[in-house]
């Protein structure tokens, strides 16, 4: 369960391990290879046999890819991982910014007209390849096993756990149900389901396939009659049988291809995330193929009143635990004996303490100083830094319970802050603020609320490489969709939605800032003398307070400081009466009034 600190792939191996992908691609004939982070679900995170991209590159983050061609190769990544990214892998490897610079751009610059493109068609989506063919023309795009698979000799085994059932008094509604729901509304004869997030909600199972997110790695085919064929490996689903009833059937994974081509009429698949595998069965065997969305994904993501009931109790239970880790911080640091190593370990043992841990929920992120600049930095024993006197420690973490899943990031002065370390610290305090504070019609989505996390920021000439928000799980993946708070969610926002709340500033070189709460999409209260416009709002719940010392009270307006003040004491009276007296107390000054 706990995390661990393996020094980093070292950039040497990159360049021997390049030579041998570029001679078997010399072999077949092939003057490019593309090594995504994906497997064949799609997911933010693989298991360690599918981390091929990390395996090739060194480069460890959670989205990116790498285009291999005879005399370059390059590693794609967004702002998120600028840093991180040239701390990681060889100079073999050029880093390109990602989406600025397009995959489809870069390579009619680099590959030779009429050049042949190879791609392992489980790892990537029908629209990607299909966006590719259209934009290169003159390009020859093969579909092909695994390069990388052909030159990893100690490659490690396929996840080999059972899975198990999620029970009633945390789903809230039976598999029964759901399927009998989503088939009401299916217009195609089949849905076929290769989103372990989305199967595992449908079906209300669990896995262990993936480390820090809880979900079976497994295929599906939900028919329009409420049936379902679960394809998973060998002994995986034998231990759920009984829970799955009779009209849910069992396959071997091998047998999906075989399946798909069994189906008549109409197949629904979603377009942002079946890999090209699955579509290009499907056409060959003279299948309607209707690209859409998953039908589990917006059920899934509108929470009901018992998941969002025990995301509250998990939010609760784990605020209880980061209280008791900031008081030790607070005690601790004054030593100068801590490292960031030191800082994961104690929180990570508070969460444990809970006695309801089933994982943390991602690596993790705990950043002293220039470390913290680093938008998604996980420490290793290579990169291990001191906190240090005049240090901001950003550290970003969560907990997977089995009522709910967390995530909460705090930043915390080391020390006496600095005027810019406050001034910095505010802007991004009231950017939060104001995403908790919102009224918004229904029908907005995140794009539209995205400004107002950033607005304090933009004024001083300031930004962030990321999104505000993203949806979050009920103990399932704590990077969910559809819904988020970005530039580019277009999804409206819906009642029951959870979501991240975390506006962030980062100073290469000198520190990094971020403030996160998770909230949930609500019916806003009525307002008298409004007019009857239906209107959505958030309600928090994430309730740990933070650091007063990092807050320049001169900044802020009168509805900011009533907002903070507000929500120290709520978080006041809720976790006083479950702490022990000294804890109590450091809480009751951190929760003074401004």
């Amino acid at each position: 369960m706990f995390q661990t600190f393996e020094a980093q792939t070292s950039p040497d191996q990159g360049p021997p391990r390049l030579v041998a992908l570029r001679a078997l691609m010399a072999q077949k004939g092939f003057d490019a290879f593309l090594v995504p982070r994906a497997d064949a679900h799609q997911g933010e995170y693989v298991a360690p046999r599918d981390a091929r991209l990390e395996w090739l590159t060194g480069f460890s983050g959670s989205a990116g890819f790498c285009a291999v061609l005879v005399d370059i190769a390059g590693v794609f990544i967004d702002g998120r991982y600028r840093v991180q990214v040239r701390a990681q892998v060889a100079d073999v490897y050029t880093p390109v910014h990602w989406p600025e610079i397009q995959l489809s751009d870069w390579l009619l610059e680099q590959m030779p007209q009429g050049g042949t493109l190879a791609y392992d068609p489980w790892l990537h989506t029908a629209s990607e390849i299909a966006g590719l063919r259209e934009k290169l023309t003159g390009f020859k795009l093969v579909p092909t096993t695994n390069l990388i698979d052909e030159i990893w000799d100690d490659q490690p085994a396929p996840p080999a756990a059972p899975f198990t059932a999620h029970a009633l008094e945390h789903a809230g509604e039976t598999h029964d149900a759901k399927r009998a729901r989503l088939a009401v509304d299916m217009k195609e004869s089949a849905a076929a389901l290769t989103l372990p997030d989305s199967i595992a909600w449908l079906l209300n199972i669990r896995g262990t396939d993936i480390a820090r997110n809880p979900v079976p790695q497994a295929f599906a085919i939900l028919h329009n009659d409420g049936r379902v064929d679960l394809f998973a490996g060998p002994g995986k689903a034998a231990n759920i049988a009984d829970h799955l009833g009779a009209d849910v059937t069992v396959h071997d994974v091998a047998d999906f291809l075989t399946a798909l081509s069994g189906l008549e009429a109409k197949v629904l698949v979603d377009k942002r995330s079946c890999p090209d595998k699955v579509v290009t069965a499907l056409k060959e065997a003279n299948c309607d193929v209707v690209k859409g969305q998953d039908p589990c994904v917006l059920p899934k993501a509108c929470k009901n009143q018992t998941e969002i009931a025990g995301a509250k109790t998990a939010h609760e239970r784990d605020a209880i635990a980061m209280v008791r880790f900031l008081a030790w911080l607070d005690a601790e640091t004054p030593k100068g004996e801590l490292t960031e190593i030191d800082v994961v370990k104690a929180l990570e043992g508070f969460r444990m303490q809970t006695n309801a841990l089933r994982d943390i929920s991602f690596e993790t992120i705990c950043g002293a100083g220039p470390n913290g600049a680093i938008v998604h930095y996980r420490v290793s024993k290579d990169t291990n830094r001191p906190v240090a006197e005049g240090d901001l420690l950003l550290v970003d973490s969560g907990g997977q319970y089995v009522d709910g899943t967390t995530d909460i990031t705090r930043t915390m002065a080391i020390g006496m802050p600095t005027d810019e370390h406050k001034a910095c610290y505010t802007r991004v305090l009231q950017g939060m603020i104001a995403v908790s504070r919102i009224r918004f019609p229904k029908g907005v989505g995140g794009q539209h609320l995205d400004a107002l996390a950033r607005a304090p920021l933009w004024m001083a000439g300031q930004d962030y490489d990321h999104g505000t928000g993203h949806g979050v799980g009920s103990y399932l993946s704590v990077h969910e969709g559809p819904q988020g708070i970005s530039r580019r969610s277009e999804v409206a926002l819906q009642k029951g939605m959870i979501l991240s709340n975390e506006p962030g500033y980062y100073r290469e070189g000198a520190f990094g800032i971020r403030i996160e709460n998770l909230i949930v999409v609500i019916d806003a209260p009525a307002l008298n003398g409004a007019d009857d416009r239906a209107m959505l709002s958030f309600d928090t719940l994430t309730y740990v307070p933070f650091d007063r010392r990092l807050i320049d009270t001169a900044r802020l307006t009168n509805a900011e400081r009533d907002w903070i003040d507000r929500y120290h004491a709520d978080t006041l009276m809720l976790l006083a009466p479950r702490l022990d007296a000294q804890t109590r107390d450091w809480l009751t000054k951190a929760c003074a009034p401004l």
